[in-house]
């Protein structure tokens, strides 16, 4: 059996700093430590949990700036109104090159990076399932598979989501040329959730994802529930993320997405809706009191022109929320936790906006939130002592933006100052996996993402 003892001045623990603590990891869990040993590594003043990143499409750090220039019209060549519709566009053209290999090396550098910037456990929703031309791979299962050995490679945990992709759109028309890698029917789909299922370990957990209403019909949504093999895993759904789904919806389904859902599958804490942009008070009420966790991904959402969620109304109503890095045009908990906030206070007018009475830090409520949020949806315990994975950050003790703070003004100076990098350490399962700034295998899984990319740079 293995054993650890930390001691740091100030470590996160039940939503506040615990001022002198040590901590004691046997074989990769937290344990009570005796309160009279003080024995143990010193590792820094402040130590907080790992961040769960609830939804990510690993594929797409790899097309990171390469959808910012605006879009022509095909016969006239005149500039068209960009918009997560032609984004789209660009994203099923990259998609189409890579193979199971590619995806490996691509989500190994993406998960060094986000462990570097603070983030433990990693949501995967995957739909990159097929060959180019739609068939399955000789093993029907290789793109999941590449997914979890990147994870490994990396040491991040992984929840993975294989997701289901059926139609192109509510009118359940066929999916497009572009899109028939992604597509499954229901007894193939779960057959693959079945499959890796059997693989789960302390580090890899199999939920299912639905990819959103528009791609999968009602009765294929209601044929995965009543499966058997969701029981109490995460699943998760796109949803409400534009202002043209909700269109289509009303217009075929004679609801809007998250009222729909709600009115037709049993929505509660096992579920995450990612985005759920576009809701209407009574939906905001609906979700938070369902117990669902609410998938924000503020970056993304900002760089798709997708929308504000309604924070303030959905926090007031005692909503659940976590945070993702979607398309990874950014890697950073900082960055979407900062801009989770700075949203709100752009369209209110107010600064503060997501504090709360009972914890008035902007940082530190959004922190615990994310925190609880991201571990419901990963269905992963963190940042408790009751046995929960020993997944740590140490902040860095020597970085000018900590000076002169304390533990009641760390988070925020973490969330709210500067954008240097200011973690030092990363552990996951009691492993150290980010000392002194870098990764383990950083240099080796960096030279194999480069040439990854400028091959198939040259093939776009």
């Amino acid at each position: 059996m293995s054993s650890l003892s930390l001691l740091a001045d100030h470590v996160w623990l039940d939503g506040r700093f615990a001022a002198s603590s040590r901590l004691q990891i046997e074989d990769g869990k937290l344990c009570a430590a005796p309160a009279t040993d003080a024995r143990g590594e010193r590792i820094g003043r402040f130590v907080v949990p790992g961040m769960p990143n609830l939804h990510s499409h690993a594929f797409q750090r790899a097309m990171a700036g390469l959808a910012e220039r605006r879009s022509l019209d095909a016969s006239s060549a005149a500039p068209v109104s960009d918009s997560f519709w032609t984004w789209r566009e660009v994203m099923y053209a990259f998609a189409n090159r890579i193979e199971p290999e590619d995806l490996q090396a691509i989500a190994a550098q993406l998960y060094v990076e986000m462990l570097k910037a603070g983030y433990t456990q990693v949501c995967e929703f995957h739909y990159l399932h097929h060959q180019r031309d739609g068939r399955p791979h000789a093993d029907a299962a290789a793109m999941s598979l590449a997914l979890i050995e990147a994870a490994r490679e990396a040491g991040i945990g992984l929840t993975l989501l294989p997701t289901l992709y059926m139609s192109g759109g509510f009118d359940g028309r066929a999916l497009s040329e572009r899109q028939r890698r992604f597509g499954h029917e229901v007894d193939a789909f779960l057959h693959l959730v079945e499959r890796l299922r059997a693989l789960e370990s302390p580090m890899l957990r199999v939920g299912v994802a639905l990819h959103s209403l528009r791609a999968v019909p009602p009765t294929a949504l209601d044929d995965v529930l009543a499966s058997g093999l969701v029981g109490n895993c995460p699943i998760h759904i796109h949803i409400a993320e534009q202002i043209g789904e909700v269109q289509d919806c009303l217009a075929i389904r004679k609801a809007r997405p998250v009222e729909w859902l709600l009115d037709h599958a049993p929505v509660d804490a096992r579920w995450c809706l990612v985005h759920a942009t576009h809701l209407t008070a009574d939906e905001t009420r609906r979700l938070a009191a369902s117990g669902a966790v609410a998938g924000l991904c503020p970056t993304t959402e900002a760089n798709l022109g997708d929308g504000l969620f309604p924070l303030g109304d959905f926090l007031a109503a005692d909503g659940v929320i976590g945070i993702g890095s979607d398309s990874h045009i950014s890697v950073s908990p900082v960055e979407e936790l900062r801009w989770l906030e700075y949203g709100q206070r752009l369209i209110t007018r107010h600064r503060n906006v997501s504090a709360g009475a009972a914890m008035p830090s902007t940082g530190e409520r959004l922190f615990t939130q994310a925190l609880a949020g991201g571990a419901q949806a990963s269905d992963v315990a963190i940042a408790r002592l009751d046995r929960a994975r020993a997944d740590l950050v140490v902040l860095d003790d020597a970085a000018p933006l900590l000076a002169g703070r304390d533990a009641a003004h760390a988070i925020d100076t973490w969330l709210f100052a500067g954008n240097a990098n200011l973690v030092r350490e990363v552990m996951v399962a009691g492993r150290w996996q980010v000392r002194g700034g870098r990764h383990q295998n950083e240099e080796r899984i960096a030279a194999r993402y480069r040439a990854t990319v400028e091959r198939l740079a040259r093939e776009i």
